[in-house]
């Protein structure tokens, strides 16, 4: 039997369960849980091993790279800034960025960067995984080019641009890098071990990503390289082992490079969860909050080719996504299984973190079930 380490709420046995039964199995090799329910944990489990070779506990200290998880946090960062008043998400982007307006992009609002319907999924420029670590490079190529559809009238998942296209208009209204924003506002007061931009001290904690089975892009509908899909995936793609460097690591990729386990990512999203207060301290209004269910698209999105619903930086609840049982919830993922589920009706958040990627982008049964039995027992609260 594996042995599951953690605390839990006792009626959450199911979840538990859940992960031992991914963990023996072998569909998981380390991977840890958390839900929180009012800002604080009822599920805190982690379990197997923090290395392929099975020989280093994951610990309650282990963090990983959640890759596109990373997005719900650069989200928020610009959701706590709208807040404020120091964003509006109705505004163009180059009213923030005046560069950006190039092209033929001055009508986009920053709305279509946090919906991913800005047509920027992916650079015109050949681009290489050491490019993604020079942010003027990243964000200067974006700037100068021009929208490959009409924006706003349907999502193509801007897997990578999008950390640096919200990014950017949080570093040029705060004079701070999304990273920096992020732990001062967000990470730091509320003591959580989440990371965009790793620092080396945190190194001896990091459970390399596994790397999954090959992706078939055919299978996404991406066989004409010159589709936007390819375009988007495939310059550059990220091979996991770039994962495994310390410039990946240090670089802030605020898609993609988010380093951090179940209880941080779960502890974090607890705020837009309990309408923006937590720990004693307000970070966003409650109408704040509640911008995210400002539906911006809904159809079949360009890149994934399948049918999403996005709000504003977060994945809404659909016919083909059905999240969770209220309708006041909102999710996303990342590449290979990690999931984020925040539900603000039941003020919850269920999060999965591991190593052992799977090829799917936007999560796969292993996340999925331990959702369901999430909500399963939160409604026996």
């Amino acid at each position: 039997m594996v042995d599951i380490q953690g605390t839990l709420d006792d009626r959450f046995s199911s979840v538990r369960d859940v992960l031992a039964t991914n963990l023996e199995s072998g569909a998981d090799v380390g991977a840890s849980v958390a839900v929180f329910v009012d800002g604080e944990p009822v599920v805190d489990i982690w379990g197997g091993f923090a290395d392929v070779e099975r020989t280093r506990p994951w610990e309650r200290d282990t963090i990983t790279n959640v890759w596109s998880t990373t997005k719900t946090m650069t989200a928020l960062c610009a959701l706590v800034l709208a807040d404020r008043g120091e964003i509006d998400f109705y505004a163009p982007v180059a009213r923030y960025w005046p560069e950006f307006k190039a092209n033929g992009k001055e009508s986009i609002e920053v709305r279509h960067l946090m919906s991913h319907t800005a047509g920027l999924s992916g650079w015109e420029e050949p681009m290489t995984t050491a490019d993604l670590y020079d942010w003027d490079k990243a964000t200067s190529l974006l700037a100068a080019q021009a929208p490959w559809w009409e924006p706003g009238t349907a999502s193509g998942y801007h897997a990578i641009t999008q950390g640096y296209l919200v990014g950017e208009v949080v570093r040029r209204v705060t004079g701070q890098s999304l990273g920096t924003f992020f732990r001062t506002e967000l990470a730091e007061p509320l003591g959580a071990d989440f990371h965009i931009g790793l620092p080396a001290s945190a190194d001896g904690r990091v459970s390399n990503v596994i790397p999954p089975p090959p992706a078939d892009f055919a299978a996404l509908g991406a066989v004409d390289p010159n589709s936007i899909a390819m375009r988007t995936l495939l310059n550059p793609l990220p091979t996991v082992e770039a994962v495994w460097t310390e410039g990946w690591r240090r670089a802030e990729i605020p898609a993609a490079n988010g380093h951090g386990n179940a209880r941080s990512v779960a502890l974090v999203q607890s705020v837009l969860a309990c309408g923006g207060h937590l720990n004693g301290r307000r970070f966003l209004s409650e109408a704040g909050c509640r911008a995210v269910f400002d539906e911006q698209s809904n159809g079949p999105d360009l890149v994934l080719t399948l049918p999403i619903r996005f709000g504003m930086g977060y994945g809404l609840p659909s016919e083909g996504m059905p999240i969770g049982p209220n309708a006041q919830t909102c999710y996303w993922g990342g590449y290979g299984g990690s999931v984020i589920v925040v539900d603000l009706d039941r003020r919850a958040t269920i999060a999965y973190m591991m190593n052992r990627m799977e090829s799917g982008i936007v999560g796969d049964a292993r996340g999925f079930s331990i959702i369901a039995a999430a909500h399963e027992a939160i409604g026996t609260l």
